[in-house]
């Protein structure tokens, strides 16, 4: 009866010694060290990112001949190129908005998705159609409701999509996406990668993808195995990217997911990172990444380094802070 008695304060310490070490860290630990052994990318290989997520918050326009929420610099759209808007009554909930944009001044056609819509219960839906270990794909494991929303977004567009790269054969295709919209992104540009007959046999250098604050949607052989084609957009220290808690564990836990998130964290700290990566189910952030991080913190005028990992090898490049605000935003 004296050790049940003595149970709750030893929890009790268990936990406040876990905050305190969580705390401690949080102060210490900057998102710069996630990425401070990497090496160097060029400014070419960004350039596309400020402009597509200007394409992906175009979406959220109901009229982009009348937008209400344009930013200063414009959304960087010529309503005359554009080929499909698409909308929640017309994916039926089964996908988030899309848009087709031909991009002549870049020789591009671009494919943007939007990201989650926490008032929309079919997004919600999207996330939790998953558990882990559920869907199989080329030898590797992917988030399943994702998967089946790029298979439908690829279903409705995949004539138009040919027609247009028969037509342009020197543009490049992009799929880009923010949140829930990254992840559809990353795992429809893999399904197009292996079903390049379906837009006319293209090489399959022309299809790239750019996942912005990825959601982890694909096991880490896969992350790998399509470094080539799909890029990931990390800013400082976003946790979406990084925790290993499931987005259906997430979602579902809203109520008490600091305290989700805690015994998680508790729980991974336990296991070495060698089993963890032994285990094949587990998900990760797609393709190859860039992380952003604060270079000069307490600064008004910061700056960013820029860098990327491909196969573990890595590269870093400096941005201003203003030009990062303008086109990095957190949530949908």
């Amino acid at each position: 009866m004296s050790v049940l008695c003595g149970l709750p304060p030893l929890l009790e310490c268990v936990y406040g010694v876990a905050c305190a070490r969580w705390a401690w860290k949080r102060c210490l630990h900057s998102a710069g060290h996630d990425s401070e052994n990497w090496s160097v990318a060029t400014a070419e290989e960004f350039e596309p990112v400020p402009r597509l997520c200007r394409y992906i918050l175009g979406v959220y326009e109901d009229d982009l001949r009348q937008p209400q929420w344009e930013p200063p610099e414009g959304y960087g759209i010529n309503p005359d190129c554009l080929i499909v808007k698409k909308n929640y009554p017309d994916t039926g909930g089964r996908a988030p908005p899309y848009l087709l944009y031909l991009d002549h001044d870049h020789a591009d056609i671009v494919l943007a998705i939007r990201g989650l819509n926490l008032a929309k219960e079919s997004d919600y839906a999207v996330l939790l159609d998953n558990k882990l270990g559920k869907r199989k794909f080329d030898g590797g494991y992917v988030h399943n409701g994702l998967l089946k929303a790029a298979g439908l977004v690829l279903n409705a567009e995949c004539e138009i999509m040919k027609q247009l790269l028969e037509k342009y054969p020197n543009y490049t295709l992009t799929i880009t996406g923010h949140s829930l919209g990254s992840g559809v992104a990353a795992l429809l540009t893999m399904v197009i990668a292996q079903n390049l007959d379906k837009l006319g046999n293209i090489d399959r250098k022309r299809i790239r993808c750019f996942a912005i604050a990825p959601a982890r949607c694909m096991s880490l052989n896969l992350a790998v195995r399509y470094a080539d084609v799909i890029n990931s957009i990390v800013l400082q220290d976003d946790f979406l990217p990084r925790t290993a808690t499931p987005l259906e564990d997430i979602f579902k836990s809203l109520f008490c997911l600091p305290c989700l998130l805690c015994l998680r964290c508790m729980r991974d700290t336990c296991i070495s990172e060698e089993k963890l990566l032994k285990d094949p189910r587990r998900l990760y952030a797609p393709g190859r990444l860039y992380h952003i991080v604060e270079r000069k913190p307490f600064r008004y005028f910061q700056t960013y380094r820029m860098c990327y990992m491909k196969l573990f090898q890595v590269v870093y490049i400096i941005w201003p802070a203003y030009v990062c605000g303008k086109h990095f935003y957190d949530g949908a």
